[in-house]
């Protein structure tokens, strides 16, 4: 079982008040929905930031099935002097 955790209205905007051994370092973290979940991640510096996110994908196939495309002739005049 978790920790529990203070709900507050900062303005209109509900906060949460992390108790000292939950709270991040700098100034912004991410937030993800799902389900009835709420999960937050501490930020990486914003140029870590794109290959987290295709690390995240693994070795998840792009194409799985592949892709159906005809071949190009290669006699094709493709600009016109």
């Amino acid at each position: 079982m978790g920790t529990t955790a203070k709900l507050f209205m900062h303005g209109r905007s509900q906060a949460v008040r992390l108790p000292k051994e939950c709270r991040f370092e700098g100034r912004e973290v991410r937030i993800t929905k799902v389900g009835d979940r709420v999960i937050l991640e501490p930020l990486a510096p914003a140029a870590a930031m794109p290959w987290e996110d295709i690390d995240r994908l693994g070795d998840t196939p792009f194409m799985p099935q592949g892709r159906e495309q005809p071949r190009m002739p290669h006699d094709r005049v493709i600009f016109k002097r």
